[in-house]
């Protein structure tokens, strides 16, 4: 399946895709300057740039990010890392077929972007991070696959988000398999 990865932060998780093999053939971004834009550079994969400042909407924006990423070829969209919430009419346009991966066992802590910092401000034992569908519903659609990581005496949102990164590392690959080989096999006509 072709990716399409929409990312705002370092790019760990794009990173790791391409080094696992995956086809990645379009990254997006709102945030030019960030690790995984600067990753899709390095790598000559095709990078759009959608920084909010230049669309004169939220829907203004995701339609041409939608567009540009259907014009590649995309069948699966990754947010990974990504810091926005998509519009319904770009989630319509990708049904069933948007990743999410979030930093804490859903539906705990969902919702935002400080997901380890309030997990240790509750005080749990366990979290983790979840990869799941998205939905018009933030962090409410179907789950995938999830990790559960302890959290240790002593964390810091730094040290327990490097622990749960091991584990979107390890989750979000095999996510990205499984929804494919159910595109596949709701496109796969039935033999007789």
């Amino acid at each position: 399946m072709r990716l399409g990865v929409l990312v705002s932060g370092r790019g760990s998780n794009l990173r790791n895709l391409l080094d696992r093999g995956f086809e990645v053939v379009a990254v997006a971004t709102n945030r030019p300057s960030c690790g995984g834009a600067q990753i899709a550079r390095e790598r000559g994969i095709p990078l759009g740039e959608f920084s909010q400042r230049r669309f004169e909407s939220v829907e203004a924006r995701d339609q041409a990010m939608r567009d540009w990423l259907i014009s590649r070829g995309v069948e699966i969209v990754v947010n990974a890392g990504y810091d926005r919430i998509l519009s319904p009419g770009f989630v319509r346009a990708f049904p069933g077929r948007i990743l999410n991966v979030h930093p804490s066992l859903l539906p705990a802590f969902g919702g935002g972007m400080d997901a380890v910092q309030r997990a240790l401000a509750a005080g749990v034992k366990i979290t983790g991070c979840t990869v799941h569908l998205v939905t018009d519903e933030v962090d409410a659609g179907p789950i995938i696959l999830q990790a559960a990581v302890p959290v240790l005496p002593g964390d810091t949102p730094e040290t327990l988000h490097a622990r749960i990164q091991v584990e979107e590392h390890r989750i979000l690959p095999e996510a990205i398999r499984i929804v494919s080989e159910q595109i596949d096999a709701q496109s796969t006509p039935l033999r007789k």
